[in-house]
């Protein structure tokens, strides 16, 4: 019975590690938190269950990608989510206008509500729907289908500007703005963030959105209980410290608690700027680490928690958006003092056993890490007077946004706890508290171009930073790395095979 060892138990590693175990392997997890999860972790305060990054989730349709992965390893029946309502997934209004969009679940009825916004660009929302579909067409792991090849070649749309590629097919500059409104789901960027990012995140969401029930550390939990139950172990507090190198392979792994770990298999989730260090000099090609070094990361967020009091504010079944205006969409991490924050994301998740009342209410604003660049030297707990008074002046100008919406919101609030891109960054090992890995760019693909096999013989690369990223990217991409050891497609089609029955 082979073996490996994941470095990184977050969502990436969690479900690399169950198609692993699942396929026969034994699997050994290493977090260096005290809790397992990533962006999966939830933390309370006062009694208040949070999540801490992952909100909304995709792909759990009847027939969606993720769905089928869940069902194949045998979690899915146990997984606590609630589907969005069907005539309103998403609402964004502009405060600029007093416009509000409410958009609803699936594509016909999606698009049906979009003309009726915008009947003038009938035509042309159609075609920009249908090249969105197009787009996810290209990507055949996003539907698991099986490759012919490692290698796609794709249209030309693939790779350009997500901006311009709206702009291709609608007039309206209001309409080309709300078409954009998804993008602190994939940290859209002008001019770069390539179509086929933008297109399938829509497409995910569009084809069913979802919320958790509960906790989402129960996702980490589950996928824990999957390598438990084939004979492997996930262990927390287990910081790796060096990755040792003989002849080409990972000879063993150490960490700063002094174990010592080894396997057949080793595969680092983590992200690449992290790894880095952890190898030897000379491990890996000095052009492979240059480029990926250098390669800017998407940008981060600051983060609202609001717990409210009992029977105070309705519980809402759709995620929200609030923009001040339109033209402001692609630029939401460029920090104004005067108008921080342009944009912002809120949603009430449900409780397990949710009434009509809403208990919290997580609010996500984009940010660049150059606003805490000042406290970066300093430790969770111990950043100082200045940064909490920082935190407040956030928190006040967030929930004065939302008073534009929901005017008695304030009179509602318990209390509320926030999260910095510093938070982000020390919580998930992420440069810059970046929420998506790399930035993807479609003028210059092969700079974050990312294979998940590496010149290190049996190092393998998971996570968001190889492939794609969030709730459907990273268990598309353990697939991918998986592959690497049991052979293209011997996975995929052992789900289809499953799934079929």
């Amino acid at each position: 019975m082979k073996s490996a060892l994941i470095i990184g138990g977050g969502f990436g590693g969690l479900i690399t590690g169950a198609l692993l175990a699942h396929e026969g392997l034994r699997v050994r997890v290493l977090e260096k938190n005290h809790n397992i999860g990533g962006g999966l972790q939830s933390f309370t305060r006062q009694g208040v269950y949070y999540e801490t990054g992952m909100h909304i989730l995709g792909g759990f349709s009847e027939g969606g990608s993720v769905r089928r992965i869940f069902e194949y390893l045998g979690i899915m029946d146990q997984l606590r989510i609630e589907r969005c309502d069907m005539d309103c997934m998403d609402e964004v209004t502009y405060l600029s206008t007093g416009d509000n969009y409410r958009l609803p679940q699936g594509r016909e009825a999606f698009t049906e509500a979009l003309c009726r916004y915008f009947p003038d660009e009938s035509e042309g929302i159609t075609r920009y729907l249908q090249a969105c579909y197009d787009l996810t067409e290209e990507v055949g792991i996003f539907y698991l289908r099986p490759s012919e090849t490692v290698f796609a070649i794709h249209s030309d749309r693939f790779m350009q500007p997500a901006d311009e590629f709206i702009a291709d097919f609608i007039t309206d500059p209001r309409l080309r703005d709300l078409l954009a409104y998804m993008n602190p789901m994939y940290g859209g960027v002008p001019g770069h963030t390539p179509a086929y990012i933008h297109s399938l995140i829509n497409v995910l969401y569009i084809s069913g959105q979802y919320h958790f029930r509960g906790r989402s550390q129960h996702m980490a939990e589950l996928l824990s209980s999957v390598i438990y139950e084939h004979g492997g172990e996930v262990l927390t507090n287990q910081a790796v410290s060096a990755i040792n190198i003989v002849d080409k392979q990972v000879e063993s792994v150490q960490t700063v608690s002094g174990s010592t770990f080894r396997a057949d298999y080793y595969v680092s989730t983590i992200h690449l700027k992290a790894l880095f260090p952890l190898l030897p000099a000379g491990a890996l090609p000095r052009a492979y680490i240059n480029r990926l070094t250098e390669a800017p990361v998407t940008y981060s967020a600051f983060i609202l928690y609001l717990a409210f009091k009992p029977e105070s504010f309705p519980y809402i079944n759709h995620t929200g958006y609030i923009q001040d205006d339109y033209g402001q969409i692609w630029n939401h991490n460029e920090y104004d003092a005067a108008t921080w924050p342009r944009g912002l994301m809120y949603l009430t998740p449900p409780t397990e056993n949710q009434g009509p009342y809403a208990v919290r209410m997580t609010i996500n604003c984009i940010m660049s890490y150059d606003q805490v660049k000042r406290w970066e030297k300093t430790s969770i707990g111990h950043r100082g007077a200045d940064y909490e008074a920082w935190k407040r002046e956030q928190a006040e100008r967030i929930i004065d946004k939302l008073e534009r919406v929901f005017p008695d919101i304030r009179q509602c609030i318990k209390n509320y706890t926030t999260a910095s891109p510093l938070t982000i960054r020390d919580y998930y090992a992420s440069p810059q508290g970046a929420l998506y890995g790399y930035s993807k760019d479609g003028l210059d693909p092969a700079r974050t171009l990312i294979s998940p096999v590496t010149r290190i013989r049996n190092l393998l690369l998971s996570g968001q930073c190889v492939n794609l990223h969030g709730i459907c990217g990273v268990p598309l991409t353990a697939i991918n790395t998986a592959e690497c050891i049991f052979g293209l497609n011997t996975i995929v089609n052992k789900i289809n095979d499953y799934c079929n029955k």
